[in-house]
């Protein structure tokens, strides 16, 4: 009897779950992911204890990352009319911006500056490894003279400018001036480079290579402000005569050149092209050896040392691999996808509004517009004998604005060595210059995005291909059968 009632009740069961609707579609989806996350949280929470929990590191910087995402995609997501959309490096600014300077939030929110500053490094030679392998030496040959006019000129005039204005308004050193003045004389690749491949691919300023230049010369142009800033770097941290300072300042851009000399070399050769999964291997070898170089600098007292050699081996390593070296960029692309929300909304992080004295808001806003301004007359001469109109000058000098990238990688890295230090006056310094930097990126990178979206379909020349024609080329003229697509072409920038 007890086997009989037994077996019926299964048969019941199993007659009544056939019956049953199973969830499938939003509501599957939504159930698997809370149970996943649930899953993950306990986990985490079994292993590391209260830093999940709010008030811990962990839990901050989690939450610190999902807000950057969420802010850069909410920015992405604003849509004016016949106007490009804003960069989504904005949002991942405010939202870390946001998370320091709301009440309460930001007891929750707590990130230890150790942890802050790993990750800004790290986040620091992805961008060092991008810039390496993005480098093009067939097009600074091709473009040859006014690619390194357009490179070296706007950044190292403006680095001066800032150094000398920033030395009698905010009361910089001449070292700490020089430090800012090469932190914001960097474009920023973020907002230049998407722009230009869009018009690239619609045809705007290709007849003269407007669109190749300007990325071909960004990339010297970041080289030459991190070198730079490196430079000044070590000179400002070192204990000494000044002589000395500057000798050790050589010897870390000569040590830099070498250590990335000699690790891109082994790049080249390690790991094989007969072993599997080339491309992930090479990958991890790659920002494995950058993240390392630019930590152990830190560590052997040379600062400057390890951006430099992180630029040498991705570039070496690229001439070596070639052809291959695209997927091993894209790659490094996906890493960068993961760490951009954390630099930005780390680098907004940092600031505090209420400890931020007004003159020295206003006084940045003034060294930052003298810049610029210098920065946009260099640049219209500078271009002058490359055989463009005036309406490709002045788009040029446009798009020779934004700054974010780099203004973001490298602001707070002299904060940092000062808090190291100990000192109230150098950290006074890092603060300034951190300052500034976020003033530019909140100020210049909105003008830059805008200026280049409304003033590539106006100013540059058209050319498209003539499908009747077997593939041949026709140049439009700035005209009127030009402002059809005006309207598209800035929506998509």
């Amino acid at each position: 009897m007890k086997m009989a009632s037994s077996s019926s009740c299964c048969a019941s069961c199993l007659r009544l779950k056939d019956r049953c609707p199973r969830p499938q579609g939003l509501v599957n989806l939504i159930v698997t992911k809370v149970c996943l996350f649930a899953l993950l949280f306990g986990l985490v929470w079994s292993v590391t204890g209260g830093e999940c929990l709010p008030g811990g590191n962990l839990f901050g910087i989690v939450v610190l990352f999902i807000c950057s995402v969420f802010g850069g995609k909410l920015v992405g997501m604003i849509q004016l009319p016949t106007l490009p959309p804003f960069p989504p490096l904005l949002g991942m600014l405010l939202a870390g911006l946001l998370l320091r300077n709301v009440p309460y939030i930001t007891d929750a929110v707590y990130i230890d500056t150790h942890w802050s500053s790993a990750l800004r490094n790290i986040a620091l030679s992805i961008i060092l490894t991008r810039a390496g392998l993005g480098l093009d030496p067939t097009a600074l040959s091709r473009l040859k003279a006014v690619c390194v006019r357009l490179a070296v000129g706007p950044c190292v005039v403006e680095a001066s400018i800032v150094a000398v204005v920033s030395h009698f308004l905010l009361g910089l050193p001449w070292v700490w001036g020089f430090i800012l003045g090469f932190v914001l004389a960097a474009v920023s690749p973020a907002v230049v480079v998407p722009s230009m491949l869009l018009l690239q691919r619609e045809g705007y300023g290709v007849e003269k290579g407007i669109p190749t230049l300007l990325m071909a010369a960004g990339s010297f142009d970041d080289i030459l402000a991190i070198t730079g800033f490196s430079t000044c770097l070590g000179i400002a941290f070192s204990t000494g005569s000044t002589w000395m300072n500057i000798l050790k300042g050589l010897l870390e851009v000569v040590g830099g050149v070498i250590a990335g000399l000699i690790l891109g070399l082994f790049l080249c050769y390690f790991p094989s092209k007969d072993q599997e999964d080339l491309v992930l291997r090479r990958t991890l070898m790659l920002l494995g050896l950058s993240i390392f170089s630019v930590f152990f600098s830190h560590v052997v007292g040379f600062a400057g040392a390890g951006g430099l050699s992180t630029l040498v081996l991705a570039f070496l390593a690229a001439l070596g691999w070639k052809t291959d070296k695209a997927p091993v960029a894209a790659m490094v692309g996906r890493s960068w996808d993961v760490f951009q929300p954390l630099l930005f909304g780390l680098i907004g992080a940092e600031i505090t509004i209420a400890t931020l004295s007004p003159s020295t808001v206003g006084l940045g806003l003034a060294c930052i517009s003298t810049g610029l301004v210098i920065r946009l007359l260099v640049t219209f001469l500078l271009v002058h004998y490359g055989g463009f109109n005036l309406k490709e000058k002045l788009f040029i000098s446009v798009a020779w604005l934004p700054k974010a990238t780099v203004q973001a990688a490298i602001g707070s890295k002299a904060l940092d060595l000062a808090r190291e230090d100990g000192d109230e006056t150098l950290i006074k310094f890092g603060l300034d210059v951190l300052t500034l930097a976020v003033l530019a990126i909140l100020t210049t990178a909105p003008i830059g995005a805008l200026g280049i979206g409304l003033a590539g379909p106006r100013l540059l020349a058209r050319q498209v291909k003539d499908d009747t024609e077997g593939g041949a080329t026709t140049p439009i003229s700035n005209g009127i059968g030009q402002e059809k697509d005006n309207v598209t072409l800035e929506s998509k920038l």
